[in-house]
C-alpha cells in the first residue's frame, strides 16, 4: 500500500509540474521584513503545494499569514492579522512595527504584478512605482486546524441550539475529499449553521445509531470533514493551513497530502501548509519543501537551502538508528560506497545501518553543523570532504565547538577531487584493475592515453580529473559513480597506504557510534 502512494505521490507532482506554466494565476514569491524579529526573508513558492517545516519559533505562522494578505480579501488584511498592542498610559509595552513591511510577486491573470505593504501609522498598500497598480483578486482560505476545545468556542457552539438555525446535508461532491482519506462511510453530514457559526453533524453509514456531532468527533475526523467541506468548492484559490498534521495519523496524514494535491490538479488551488511532520514533507518534492531556521546568536530567521534527504530525516526523526555519512558528490559517495564495501563484514553491519547523503559544497558545511548542532544531532553524523578541503578543518571545528561537540572530519584520499585520485591510482597501476574490470591486458592503459590524446592542452587543473574520469567511465561502459567504488574497494583491499586514512578514520567513528548508541 505504501508503494502504491508513492507511486501516486510522484505521478501527481509531475502533473503539478506541468501544470504550473499554465496557471493564470500564482503567488510566486513573498518577502517579510521587520516583522515578529524577521529582519528580511525571502520565500520562493516554487512549487504549486508548499510546506513551511522549522523548528517552533522561526516564523512558520508568520510566512503564512503573510501570504494571506496578498489578495484582496475584506478581512485578510495586515491590520487584522497583524493587531499591535500599545500602551497608551506608559508606552512602554507595544509591538514593534517600525520598518514592517510584506513585497509579493505574483502571476495575476498571466501577467506579472508586485505589491507592497508597508506599516507607517496604519497599513499601506503601493505597487512599486507602477502607475494604475492594483491588488490582485483571489480567493484565499486560511485555517489554524486546532481541537474544539477552547471554552469559549464550545460555548458559542452549544449556543446554536438555542437559536433558529439552518441544517444543510453536504453534497457527495462535498464529501468525497473526505471519503477518499477517512476509513468512515457517512450516510450524511450535515452543517448547522447561525449567525455566522457552523457546527457538523455525522451520521454512519448502514448504522442509524450512530449519529453523532462535532463535540463527539475525533480531532482527525473533524479534520478532515471540516476540509473536505471548506477547500470541494473552492476554485483557483490560495489555500493557507496552519499545523495541517494536527490529531491525525501519519498514515492518514499522507492519504491528506495527496488528495490536497490531487484538487490542487483539479480545481487550480494553490496550497501553503505548516507542519512539523516528516510525513508531511515527504509527501511534496523537494523543491516544495521549504525549511525556516532562526539563527541562535543574531536571531535572524532565513530560509535554508532546500534540504537533502540525510538532514530531513536526521532533524525530523527518521534516522536515530542509522549512522549518516555526508560528503560533497555522487562520485565521493562512490568511494564512501567502495570503502564500506570492503569495512561491511568486517564490521558486521548491514547496508541499512548508515545513509550517505551528498551534493552538498564544502562551503555549506559550517551551516549543516549549526543545523544538527541545534538539535542535537551532531553524534550521528560522520563529515567527509574531499582531499583539497582540509585547510576548512579549523574554522569548521569552532563552529561543532559551540554546540559541544568534538568535530573530527574525514578526507578522501589526495589533495585534490576523488576523480583526480581516481586517475591517478588508475595511471600509477593499471595492472591491477584488468580484471576487476573485466579487459584484456593493456585495454586500459589503451584507454586511458587515449583520453590523455584527446583533453592534452585543454583542460584546467581543477577540473582535469573530473573529466578524464567521465570520459573514461563511458569508455569502458560504466559511471563515474561506479568507477569511483571499484577503485575505492580495490585499494582498500590491497592495503594502500594514501585510502588507509579514510579506512581508519570510519572504523574509529562507526565504534564511537555504536558506542553513543
Amino acid at each position: 500500500m505504501a508503494s502504491l502512494i508513492k507511486q501516486e505521490l510522484a505521478r501527481v507532482w509531475e502533473a503539478l509540474r506541468a501544470s504550473k506554466p499554465h496557471r493564470s494565476s500564482h503567488l510566486e514569491e513573498v518577502q517579510l521584513r521587520n516583522l515578529r524579529g524577521i529582519k528580511d526573508l525571502r520565500v520562493a513558492l516554487d512549487y504549486p503545494v508548499s510546506v513551511l517545516a522549522g523548528p517552533n519559533g522561526c516564523g512558520k505562522t508568520t510566512v503564512l499569514l503573510a501570504c494571506a494578505c496578498a489578495y484582496r480579501e475584506r478581512t485578510l488584511t495586515p491590520g487584522n492579522l497583524f493587531p499591535g498592542f500599545t500602551d497608551r498610559l506608559r508606552g512602554t509595552l507595544s509591538d514593534d512595527f517600525e520598518g514592517a513591511e510584506f513585497a509579493y510577486y505574483y502571476v495575476d491573470e498571466e501577467e506579472r504584478a508586485s505589491m507592497t505593504w508597508r506599516r507607517g501609522r496604519s497599513w499601506n498598500r503601493s505597487f512599486m512605482g507602477r502607475k494604475g497598480g492594483r491588488q490582485p483578486t483571489r480567493e484565499v482560505y486560511l485555517r489554524t486546524l486546532a481541537n474544539l476545545t477552547n471554552p469559549s468556542e464550545v460555548r458559542g457552539a452549544l449556543g446554536l441550539m438555542r437559536k433558529s438555525y439552518l441544517a444543510e446535508s453536504l453534497t457527495p461532491d462535498l464529501l468525497d475529499f473526505a471519503d477518499r482519506i477517512l476509513r468512515q462511510r457517512y450516510e450524511r453530514v450535515s452543517v448547522i449553521a447561525a449567525e455566522g457559526r457552523d457546527l457538523l453533524f455525522a451520521e454512519v453509514k448502514d448504522n442509524k445509531q450512530a449519529r453523532y456531532s462535532e463535540f463527539q468527533m475525533s480531532s482527525g475526523e473533524r479534520t478532515i470533514l471540516r476540509l473536505s467541506k471548506d477547500l470541494s468548492r473552492l476554485q483557483g484559490a490560495l489555500v493557507l493551513i496552519d499545523e495541517v498534521d494536527t490529531g491525525l495519523h501519519p498514515y492518514t496524514q499522507q492519504q491528506l497530502m495527496l488528495e490536497l494535491q490531487r484538487l490542487a490538479l483539479r480545481r487550480q488551488l494553490q496550497v501553503v501548509v505548516a507542519s512539523h511532520s516528516p510525513v508531511v514533507l515527504d509527501s511534496v518534492p523537494p523543491e516544495g519543501r521549504l525549511f525556516l531556521d532562526r539563527d541562535e546568536r543574531t536571531l535572524d530567521v532565513s530560509l535554508l537551502p532546500p534540504q537533502r534527504d540525510i538532514f530531513q530525516k536526521a532533524l525530523y526523526g527518521q534516522s536515530t538508528e542509522q549512522l549518516s555519512i555526508l560528503c560533497e558528490d555522487d562520485v565521493a559517495e562512490g568511494v564512501l560506497l567502495g570503502v564500506l564495501d570492503v569495512l561491511q563484514p568486517q564490521l558486521r553491519m548491514r547496508p541499512e545501518d548508515f545513509v550517505i547523503g551528498r551534493n552538498t559544497g564544502k562551503d555549506e558545511y559550517s551551516t549543516h553543523i549549526r543545523a544538527l548542532g541545534k538539535f542535537g544531532r551532531l553524534f550521528g553524523f560522520i563529515f567527509v570532504l574531499d582531499g583539497d578541503a582540509r585547510d576548512l578543518k579549523p574554522a569548521l571545528a569552532r563552529v561543532a565547538e559551540g554546540y559541544g561537540h568534538d568535530f573530527q572530519p574525514l578526507f578522501l584520499p589526495g589533495d585534490g577531487p576523488p576523480e583526480a585520485w581516481i586517475w591517478q591510482t588508475l595511471e600509477s597501476r593499471p595492472g591491477d584493475y584488468g580484471d576487476v574490470l573485466r579487459l584484456a591486458r593493456g585495454d586500459l592503459e589503451s584507454r586511458m592515453r587515449e583520453v590523455e590524446q584527446l583533453t592534452a592542452g585543454t583542460l584546467e587543473k581543477g577540473s582535469s580529473g573530473k573529466v578524464k574520469v567521465g570520459m573514461l567511465a563511458r569508455r569502458l561502459d560504466r559511471d563515474p559513480v561506479d568507477l569511483a567504488r571499484i577503485v575505492a574497494a580495490k585499494e582498500v583491499d590491497l592495503g594502500r597506504h594514501e585510502i588507509g586514512e579514510l579506512v581508519q578514520g570510519l572504523k574509529d567513528r562507526i565504534a564511537l557510534w555504536r558506542r553513543l548508541q
